[in-house]
């Protein structure tokens, strides 16, 4: 476990930390993998995590000559809000809505996606169909790659161990470039991919393909692209022959991996679906489906951004004592430092009603806000708290008053066990103050990352409701 967890106020912080520790040392962005990879015993040579977390400026979004830029603190939920990456690189926010639930894709960095370097994460794979390039950066300098070349093998990654990933820079699609991402799960929500496919094709004026770039997730130890699809794409109009000659020349080009989630002969045959769906949506324009025009984020009032940052950097040991505000009351603990914060604030903070049901990000039983953001308390680093605004649901009543979800849960009994639902009520406030008025999709979507083996969900959705219509008219007076 590790011996000393820095909070850094700048950038040159990190990179010293990293020229000084090296191997020894991770960064940590969201951290979402790395603090289950930690509970699990793995690491073992890691004593110094470095959080970023914190350094305002590092979760911006820009354009400029034509090329989009990514901050290393750019979360998923960032990308799916981004009007300018839905317009100029829609596969990369069809990808980053595949990716988790909402208090996921409030932590999960496309930074920390591209170095676990799975070739099941969605985020990879658009990226490099769009051609992305990344900046890596250490004390010795920068330098550019492609993010084709960032990759070596199965989880790996030429990144040095002083260096932290700095920027991702993508080409913004032109008005005659198409892009679209797709992809096949087990189950509808925090699926991990079977297969994903991400395909940009620029087309010329009478329909035809001028340049094609596929890319595969999924499919071999890393993403691979897929060049005689994409040669014998060029030149040619997606008709129906045309579209189906494609994908079965797709799936016979890689030599797909075999796994408990499907056997090489699936993935094949996966490949060849995926692939001509996607061509004919491109034909079609079909652009956008898959991606809610209003999707509930459960990020609070500053859309999960920095706010503010550090005024100087906090170092915690393990006997270092965490100061946070934690339901409207300042504490100080002495305990807890290596824990996540589900723990340090059940064991520590002595505040039970947040619950543990699988310890990693799959059930929302541990929603908490952290800085008025709706996140897995499994997946946070108990530090993380230090200086910080937590509240669990003990705090989410005001005074003797339930809030309103609190309220509709008892009246449309919307209990059974009751063991996951403090994480539904975390889900559901911070939904209304974000949406007063949600519909039934926007319900079931903030919800996505909350499972219940009890109710069927019918309460759950119904108590919803009414306690929209609880709050408005409470509004209302």
């Amino acid at each position: 476990m590790w011996q000393a967890y820095h909070s850094v106020s700048s950038i040159d912080e990190a990179l010293a930390l990293l020229a000084e520790h090296g191997r020894t040392a991770r960064i940590v962005a969201g951290g979402t993998d790395l603090i289950i990879e930690l509970e699990r015993g793995q690491h073992p040579q890691l004593q110094v995590i470095i959080d970023i977390t914190r350094v305002p400026g590092l979760d911006d979004i820009t354009l400029e000559n034509g090329s989009i830029t990514l901050g290393p603190l750019v979360t998923h939920n960032h990308v799916v809000g981004s009007q300018l990456i839905r317009d100029q690189a829609i596969p990369l926010a069809q990808a980053s809505w595949e990716v988790g639930a909402p208090q996921i894709r409030n932590r999960a960095t496309i930074a920390g996606n591209l170095i676990t370097a799975s070739p099941a994460n969605d985020t990879i794979t658009p990226l490099i169909a769009l051609g992305a390039e990344i900046t890596l950066q250490s004390n010795r300098g920068q330098r550019r790659l492609r993010l084709e070349d960032f990759y070596s093998g199965f989880r790996q990654t030429v990144l040095q161990p002083d260096e932290l990933l700095r920027a991702i820079h993508i080409p913004a699609l032109s008005e005659d470039e198409r892009g679209i991402f797709l992809k096949l799960g087990l189950r509808r929500a925090q699926a991990i991919s079977v297969v994903d496919a991400a395909v940009v094709l620029t087309l010329h004026a009478d329909g035809s393909v001028s340049e094609a770039r596929i890319a595969l997730g999924s499919v071999a130890p890393t993403i691979v692209r897929v060049p005689p699809a994409e040669d014998f794409l060029r030149g040619k109009k997606l008709t129906p022959a045309v579209i189906a000659k494609a994908a079965r020349i797709a799936g016979d080009a890689p030599t797909p991996i075999d796994d408990v989630r499907g056997s090489a002969e699936y993935r094949s045959e996966l490949i060849k679906v995926l692939l001509a769906k996607a061509l004919r949506r491109l034909a079609a324009d079909e652009l956008d489906l898959g991606l809610p025009a209003h999707p509930p984020m459960l990020w609070g009032s500053q859309a999960g951004r920095v706010a503010c940052g550090l005024p100087e950097p906090i170092v915690h040991q393990p006997d270092t004592p965490i100061e946070s505000r934690v339901n409207g009351i300042d504490v100080r603990i002495t305990s807890g430092q290596q824990k996540s914060l589900l723990h340090w604030l059940r064991d520590d903070v002595k505040l039970p009603g947040t619950k543990e049901g699988c310890a990693e990000g799959e059930c929302g039983a541990c929603t908490v806000f952290l800085d008025d953001v709706a996140v897995m308390a499994c997946m946070v680093h108990a530090p993380r708290a230090h200086g910080a605004e937590v509240v669990t649901i003990e705090g989410l009543q005001n005074g003797d008053d339930l809030h309103p979800i609190q309220q509709a849960f008892i009246d449309a009994a919307a209990v059974q066990c009751g063991y996951c639902t403090p994480g539904f009520l975390m889900a559901g406030a911070k939904l209304l103050d974000e949406i007063p008025q949600p519909d039934t999709e926007q319900i079931n979507l903030s919800v996505s990352g909350n499972l219940c083996r009890c109710t069927g969900y019918y309460k759950i959705i119904e108590a919803f409701h009414q306690a929209s219509a609880r709050k408005l008219q409470a509004e209302k007076g």
